[in-house]
């Protein structure tokens, strides 16, 4: 889009491709055409948008759940804190797709019902349950309601109509426990749909006008099959998304036992219709419940539950510290022994030589390793004996990110070979010949990495070529080439993520 010039029809190696709307290419073509580095354009729209769902999240907190002298035990803060230190947040985040911003538009539109919700004074808060609603204006209840409807469109040119079942779903469900219909249709303006049509609509409508087959590729395609079909070959089990929902959050998973007490403790005290915890329970429940009926599941379909579950977890967790010490100390000691499997995990991983470069300094590692998880334990272990959920909180928010770094210094460039074309295509970026680099039978991944960083796709190699030729390739490929007697030699590494076979001549 940023070179062509044209903004309606994503394309792919000079063909239309409607597998994704077009909000994620708007965003990063304008990144291309501000000249920033590839992989900055590629990468910075997700960035931002957790950043934007962070401070949702933040401001929900504040505004239904109110300040505290001790304001990092307060979840407008520490709800930001537990996304933007999980698994999840960190790694989709980073990553170049369309998947932060359709979970960000989701958090917004959901911060914006939440808030017409509570000036109607069907969500109390808990600051007070006796107080009055806040004072209402149409003015700002109309704007309000327009936002919504903006951000659901937003979240519609994100990844497709989903945005309206997610949020719609989610609402619906709130709205037929507290039988509060009333309040969940008044989300439902003309306002609010008018907007939505105008953000969304255009687009759609441009793109089927110039490609006859859209409507039916996306919509039928990419939506309906997707969801009814395992056409995509990404079938799992019903179960997938329980397993996937614990390892987003880590690592603060055990936490979300605060927020399982916090829900049955509302439920005996009958007073979880009138909660704003239950509308972001149900906000944070629906998308798991509704992709775990889908034939084609990928852990990127819950990621519009993670800002809602960090929050709730965030309530339950102050909430828990300042029951008892007992609590405090159950979420303590599950929370160290997920730094201990960790540790284990990444020490295991380098001793079997899965991580390349770490596996020839592994022992040194594992040492270090061993000493900081122990480090981690122990002070979470005495953060639960004194009910201190500040220590707790820094321990977990400062190891988070010393992992991330650990991984950025360490961990990433031994991956890199094996997992990115970024290496290859900067090998090979003087070549003297390009016109003769090939590829072979490489996976799909692999075929749009080298095509990103070598900003062009590679022609694919045939053995009736008769020239010489450098090819990338994977094992099977290899063994192709050997077949064909057109290459003599060893290469080294053997293991490595994709294979430089240099292709002699075809003898005359």
């Amino acid at each position: 889009m940023a070179e062509t010039g044209d903004w309606v029809t994503p394309t792919l190696y000079g063909k239309p491709w409607f597998e994704k709307p077009v909000l994620y290419y708007w965003a990063a073509a304008f990144g291309f055409r501000l000249h920033l580095p590839a992989e900055w354009a590629a990468r910075l729209p997700s960035a931002f948008s957790a950043l934007a769902a962070a401070i949702a999240i933040g401001w929900l907190g504040w505004k239904h759940y109110g300040t505290s002298k001790d304001w990092l035990c307060a979840p407008w803060l520490l709800a930001p804190a537990m996304f933007c230190t999980g698994v999840a947040a960190i790694g989709f985040a980073r990553a170049a797709t369309p998947d932060m911003l359709f979970a960000s538009a989701i958090t917004l539109a959901m911060a914006c019902a939440a808030s017409v919700l509570r000036r109607s004074g069907d969500l109390r808060g808990s600051r007070d349950p006796t107080s009055p609603a806040p004072a209402r204006s149409k003015r700002s209840d109309l704007a309000m309601l327009a936002l919504f409807g903006a951000l659901l469109g937003l979240g519609v040119l994100a990844k497709g109509p989903a945005a309206v079942i997610l949020a719609g779903g989610a609402i619906g469900i709130w709205a037929l426990s507290t039988r509060k219909w009333r309040a969940a249709f008044r989300l439902a303006h003309p306002m609010g749909i008018a907007v939505f049509a105008l953000v969304a609509l255009p687009w759609y409508v441009l793109c089927a006008r110039r490609n006859p087959d859209f409507i039916h590729v996306f919509i039928f395609q990419h939506n309906f099959e997707r969801y009814l079909t395992p056409v995509f070959q990404h079938k799992q089990p019903f179960w997938f998304f329980i397993p996937i929902t614990l390892l987003a959050l880590l690592p603060w998973t055990v936490f979300q036992i605060a927020s399982l007490q916090e829900g049955v403790h509302l439920w005996r005290e009958k007073s979880w219709k009138a909660s704003p915890g239950f509308f972001f329970a149900c906000w944070g429940i629906f998308p798991i419940v509704f992709f775990s009926f889908s034939e084609s599941k990928l852990p990127s379909y819950i990621l519009p539950a993670v800002p809602a579950l960090a929050l709730i977890t965030s309530v339950g967790a102050i909430r828990a510290f300042q029951r008892s010490r007992s609590d405090a100390l159950l979420i303590c000691a599950g929370t160290a022994l997920i730094w201990i499997g960790l540790a284990i995990f990444f020490i295991h991983a380098a001793r079997a030589g899965s991580l390349n470069v770490i596996a020839d300094r592994s022992t040194a590692l594992a040492f270090v390793t061993v000493v900081l998880a122990a480090a981690v334990a122990a002070a979470l272990g005495f953060a639960g004996m004194r009910q201190d959920l500040r220590l707790a909180l820094g321990v977990c928010c400062l190891s988070a990110l010393g992992a991330v770094e650990i991984a950025n210094i360490v961990v990433l460039p031994a991956l890199d070979p094996a997992v990115s074309a970024r290496p290859y295509a900067q090998m090979l970026q003087n070549d003297l010949h390009p016109d003769r680099i090939f590829e072979l039978q490489v996976a799909r991944a692999w075929d749009y990495g080298l095509a990103f960083y070598f900003r062009r796709k590679l022609p694919e190699w045939s053995p009736a070529d008769p020239s010489a030729a450098l090819v990338l390739t994977n094992r099977e490929g290899y063994a192709q080439i050997l077949k064909v007697d057109r290459f003599h030699g060893e290469l080294e590494p053997p293991n490595r993520g994709i294979f430089l076979v240099p292709i002699e001549a075809a003898p005359r």
